[in-house]
């Protein structure tokens, strides 16, 4: 049992050892928001560079239709999704896009879309969604 007055000692010893525990580390020196593109913010926009088609990982096949986007916020390149059934031909090249996290396991790809990790929310203003039901035009 521990003394009377070893709380300063136990406090040390426990600041210490928490290093040793690699989620406390990555979350204490922000390494996550280092490498992140988004820089930790939950949306960020962006200019379409170029659209293609991804095929999707084994088992499954298809071909997924995604963008390659530059952000405004500090110019990194990320390949984002483009949901729904004829989204990707609402959108141009230099188009504005607005994107935001896909939602996988610990902010990763969803699935069989390889080294996908984003998605588009959001077309030179107007929102995706809205734009594929004929309710917005561009």
């Amino acid at each position: 049992m521990p003394g009377e007055f070893a709380a300063r000692k136990l406090k040390q010893r426990r600041k210490k050892f928490r290093w040793k525990d690699k989620r406390y580390a990555r979350r204490v020196l922000g390494l996550k928001e280092k490498t992140d593109p988004l820089e930790g913010a939950p949306q960020a926009k962006g200019i379409v560079l170029a659209k293609r088609g991804i095929e999707q990982k084994q088992p499954s096949s298809g071909i997924i239709k995604v963008v390659r986007v530059q952000l405004l916020k500090n110019g990194k390149e990320v390949t984002a999704f483009v949901p729904g059934d004829g989204a990707i031909n609402l959108i141009k090249e230099h188009d504005e896009v607005l994107i935001e996290g896909l939602g996988g396991a610990q902010g990763g790809p969803i699935g069989t879309m390889w080294g996908v990790k984003w998605k588009v929310v959001k077309v030179n203003g107007k929102s995706l969604k809205a734009l594929l039901e004929g309710k917005a035009k561009k």
